[in-house]
């Protein structure tokens, strides 16, 4: 039994997963306010799926790249329930979730603002580049490079500013990764390490002088 969580980008996700079988799945699209959503979010669902939270197994939560305040929601939330309840947390990369069980090249793609993505490409699920924080041109001769003429499948908020380097993609826009997948990912690392924010730049907020 698998509680899934994503609240690093623009929704906030929950999802009960047991095994493949998704017993409970709530997403919600949001700039800000994750954490006033999550805990109602997650109580929900696990009402939904049938089951208390002392038969959760596991966690799986997003660490980012994404908002330094939403990750750390996601992430605060999982450490506190899994400590209570003495169990693993797993560390999902934002890119990862958002590229999924997508077959084929998949090129995950997130807008990070000031002209730049954070960007990871797969292939078959297998990541073919660690998650980077690029300028858009150079994201896109990155995307050049990895796709040689094959056919890729762009997804993220990033998605729409690469598509014109590759016109045949499919893009796939998504405002947060799902918490499905998440779920997924979790459930098959096999030893977790204890999960930490995954940051990929500097914080934009600057401390007063």
């Amino acid at each position: 039994m698998v509680l899934g969580l994503d609240t690093c980008l623009n929704a906030c996700s929950v999802a009960v997963l047991d095994g493949e079988r998704v017993l409970a799945h709530e997403t919600e699209v949001m700039a800000r306010g994750h954490q006033e959503r999550l805990a109602p979010m997650a109580e929900r669902a696990m009402q939904a799926a049938g089951l208390a939270f002392n038969q959760l197994e596991r966690i799986g939560v997003t660490v980012g790249p994404g908002s330094f305040t939403g990750l750390r929601v996601g992430l605060a939330f999982a450490k506190g329930l899994g400590s209570a309840l003495s169990i693993p947390i797993v560390a999902v990369g934002t890119l990862e979730a958002l590229a999924g069980e997508t077959p084929g090249l998949v090129v995950a793609a997130i807008d990070a603002r000031r002209d730049q993505v954070y960007l990871q490409g797969f292939e078959n699920g297998r990541a073919l580049m660690a998650p980077d924080a690029l300028s858009v041109d150079v994201a896109a001769a990155r995307l050049a490079e990895l796709s040689m003429g094959r056919e890729v499948t762009l997804v993220g908020s990033g998605a729409p500013l690469l598509a014109e380097v590759l016109p045949a993609a499919k893009v796939v826009a998504a405002e947060g990764a799902d918490a499905r997948q998440v779920a997924r990912i979790a459930a098959a690392v096999r030893t977790p390490t204890p999960p930490r924010p995954l940051y990929l730049r500097a914080p934009d907020a600057k401390l007063p002088a």
